[in-house]
């Protein structure tokens, strides 16, 4: 816990400036200072503290507004007033945090995908929604009201026209037999990138714990709403680079840091719940050793 307390120390002692982009800010974290940095904070008061025009992506696995008390944290209600007095300035805070050429993933549920869909046209444009992402992960259970939900919606956003994006970097292998293929399908005239095929917008990657049918999986950390890190390393290798800075507001079981870490990209996030951090901390130090 002693690591945790330094870090509540140090988001405590750090200057707030004035969140405007045209009124220049000496803020306390700077791009340059970033590797995997860590903090036990709001993540409001952490983004005042970041210089305008830095961070290279964002993805966050926001709140979902579920009303419900998890073990670690509580969720916002469904309410529409009390989700956006929740993200408005947040959203606005990440758009000023942005570079130019850098993207933003928001991923949330049916709950809230078509409120915050609109916060982030105001903010970022409806010009710069890029798409809207569906991750569908394996669920047990059924329900008699409704078809079973099996997808989490991911909201894709560009700060402008120039974003940096690499769909070549996550291209889905071939089936085998279309290897075998290839020659005949080249004699036939027909193109085939011999790397795989174009990710679509619908990505199939297992739950790290869904359900009570649901194999558990080795990432398993016990947290719940924990993402999988083939999902985060998908967005982090089509729309950033090595050395870039990538940030994480809703750090959770800190998926994003560890994937930063094993992909060479600067990580900044933080959670407000001190277990979030020391989970994010000990799996940081666990891939250096």
């Amino acid at each position: 816990m002693a690591v945790l307390e330094l870090l509540t120390i140090k988001i405590q002692q750090m200057n707030i400036e004035s969140t405007n982009d045209k009124i220049p800010t000496t803020p306390a974290i700077t791009y340059s200072e970033c590797y995997q940095q860590c903090f036990c904070s709001d993540n409001l008061e952490l983004m005042k503290t970041i210089e305008s025009n830095t961070v290279d992506l964002i993805y966050c696995d926001i709140l979902y507004g579920t009303g419900r008390k998890f073990a670690d944290y509580q969720d916002l209600k469904p309410i529409r007033s009390e989700i956006e007095n929740h993200y408005i300035p947040r959203i606005k805070e990440m758009h000023r945090i942005l570079k130019p050429t850098g993207s933003i993933y928001l991923q949330m549920d049916y709950r809230i995908s078509h409120w915050i869909r609109c916060l982030m046209d105001d903010i970022f444009n409806y010009k710069n929604y890029i798409q809207s992402i569906y991750w569908k992960y394996n669920a047990g259970g059924k329900y008699n009201d409704k078809f079973k939900t099996v997808t989490d919606e991911i909201l894709f956003y560009s700060k402008t026209e120039n974003k940096c994006f690499y769909p070549e970097r996550v291209m889905i292998p071939h089936h085998p037999d279309t290897y075998r293929r290839i020659k005949g399908y080249a004699n036939a005239g027909i193109t085939i990138n011999i790397n795989g095929k174009q990710r679509e917008n619908l990505w199939d990657f297992n739950a790290v714990k869904k359900g009570n049918y649901t194999k558990i999986n080795p990432e398993y950390l016990n947290y719940a709403t924990q993402k999988p890190k083939a999902l985060i390393e998908t967005i982090i290798k089509a729309s950033s680079n090595e050395g870039d800075l990538v940030a994480d507001f809703y750090l959770g079981s800190g998926t994003t840091a560890e994937v930063c870490k094993d992909l060479n990209r600067n990580f900044i996030g933080c959670d407000i719940n001190p277990r979030a951090v020391e989970i994010t901390l000990k799996r940081l130090n666990d891939a250096r050793s």
